[in-house]
C-alpha cells in the first residue's frame, strides 16, 4: 500500500507543477520517478484522485487536481523526488482564539482533514482552502498546547 501511497503523492506533485495533456505524458514523468505501472493503473489512479482536464493558459487541455479554480501551480518546480521529502506544513501564527496553518499548495484540506478527524480536544475545527488552515482553539488554551496537540497530526510541526 505503501508503493500507491507513494505513487498517489509523486502523481499530485507532477500534476501540480507541471502542465502534461496526456496519460503517456504522464506515465513517462512517472517513469522518470522510478513508477512503474500501466495505464489501466494510471487510469485508475487518476480517478481516485479525481483528477480532470482542463484548459491552460495557451488554451491546450492539461490534467489538474480538484478545486483547481484555488489551486495554485507551482511555477518554479523541484524534482517531484524533493517534493516528496518535505511535508505539507509551513508555518503556524495566531491572534485570540484563530491559528492559520500554511501549506505546500494542495495540502491544506487533507492535513486539516487530519486535525478534524484526529479529535484533538484543544480546536474545536477547521476551515481549509487549497494552502491555508484556519483553525479555531478553545478559549484559555495555550498556543504551545495547541502546537503540541497538532504536533501528533502534522508532520514538521516543531
Amino acid at each position: 500500500m505503501k508503493v500507491k501511497t507513494n505513487r498517489l503523492e509523486a502523481l499530485r506533485l507532477i500534476i501540480s507543477s507541471q502542465q502534461l495533456g496526456s496519460q503517456d505524458e504522464l506515465l513517462n514523468a512517472l517513469q522518470k520517478e522510478g513508477f512503474k505501472l500501466t495505464q489501466a493503473t494510471l487510469s485508475r489512479d487518476l480517478k481516485q484522485l479525481k483528477v480532470a482536464k482542463a484548459a491552460s493558459m495557451s488554451g491546450n487541455y492539461v490534467y489538474v487536481l480538484p478545486n483547481e479554480t484555488m489551486y495554485k501551480r507551482v511555477s518554479t518546480p523541484n524534482s517531484v523526488r524533493e517534493m516528496m521529502r518535505v511535508p505539507g506544513f509551513i508555518s503556524i501564527n495566531f491572534s485570540g482564539n484563530m491559528g492559520i496553518i500554511k501549506t505546500r499548495p494542495g495540502y491544506a484540506s487533507s492535513i486539516a482533514w487530519n486535525i478534524d478527524n484526529s479529535d484533538i480536544p484543544e480546536i474545536l475545527g477547521t476551515i481549509a482552502g487549497d494552502d491555508t488552515i484556519f483553525i479555531v482553539i478553545k478559549e484559555g488554551i495555550k498556543y504551545q498546547q495547541v502546537i503540541e496537540a497538532l504536533s501528533d497530526v502534522v508532520p514538521n510541526m516543531k
